[in-house]
């Protein structure tokens, strides 16, 4: 009998990518090889104590912790790499540090992160290539996410390339995050990761694998999607999200559109009308929720 695999399944219901980047702003990338187990900060090989201390810092200050390693490292002595980032459009950053043991982390002014205040680090001018290789997690994860992971390492956007411990989404693997503007793709194949990391180089989006912007609610994600795909805009800041209203299941978002000018979009959420195993460990079945472009509407 086949194993169950929540990626195969998606790609055959044809679920929609658009509008389901985790909401997330403020990450810290993490050098540890692993193993990384289920949950990495409770079951990687961490100094006692620190796993704890990054969830609790994490969930007070509101940012993601990411375990990272290079592509089929496993092992090995050197400093330990840190990457800040703060996901905010135009205004995204990322900065970074070497640290000589991986406790020293705890000294880092992780609220101030989590506030979107810099910590003092060197900056990381070049974009981020997060792959989720997190098989313990999800089998999908690296089953189609390594092969990404390792195809990028081979090729010009090597050094930015790292696999990561889950960003959320297991049935959109092979998953990607760039970093630091939040960028979220699923569906990967290493071809089609190749055709990320150029757009990347070229400030631009690459619209069919678009999961969305991690620092927009999922509804104005659908809405940033869908005025990309109307009007062929693929550069980052080409859509610009402004005001959003929120009224019962409907969401208004406003934004500036290259071209275009003002705008507004007002996006509905759905109940999801079936249930289905949504990861490859799931126990029993879930709906998926989604959301519907229901006007698009000029300001004038």
């Amino acid at each position: 009998m086949t194993a169950f695999r929540c990626a195969t399944a998606s790609r055959a219901r044809g679920d929609e990518l658009a509008g389901t980047a985790s909401t997330v702003r403020s990450f810290v990338l993490l050098e540890h090889p692993g193993p990384w187990g289920v949950d990495a900060l409770r079951d990687a090989r961490l100094p006692d104590g620190l796993g704890a201390h990054l969830q609790e810092q994490s969930r007070r200050h509101r940012f993601r912790v990411l375990l990272v390693r290079r592509p089929g490292r496993r092992a090995g002595a050197g400093p330990t790499r840190v990457i800040a980032a703060r996901a905010a459009g135009p205004a995204s950053w990322a900065e970074a540090v070497d640290l000589e043991r991986i406790d020293e982390v705890r000294d880092l002014d992780l609220a101030a992160l989590g506030a979107g205040r810099s910590l003092g680090l060197e900056p990381e001018d070049e974009p981020v290539l997060a792959v989720c290789t997190h098989g313990r997690h999800d089998a999908c994860c690296a089953e189609l996410g390594r092969p990404v992971a390792l195809a990028l390492a081979a090729g010009p956007h090597a050094a930015a390339v790292w696999e990561t411990s889950h960003v959320g989404g297991d049935r959109f693997a092979g998953n990607l995050v760039v970093l630091p503007r939040g960028l979220y793709y699923g569906g990967l194949d290493p071809d089609s990761a190749s055709a990320v990391a150029t757009a990347t180089a070229a400030g631009e989006v690459l619209l069919e694998h678009f999961r969305g912007r991690s620092d927009l609610p999922m509804a104005v994600q659908v809405a940033d999607v869908a005025l990309r795909r109307e009007h062929g805009l693929l550069g980052l800041d080409h859509v610009r999200p402004g005001a959003v209203r929120v009224d019962d299941d409907l969401t208004t978002a406003r934004f500036a559109v290259h071209g275009h000018g003002e705008v507004d979009v007002v996006v509905r959420q759905v109940p999801g009308a079936d249930a289905h195993r949504l990861t490859c460990a799931a126990r029993r079945a879930s709906t998926i929720p989604g959301h519907e472009v229901v006007e698009v509407r000029h300001v004038s």
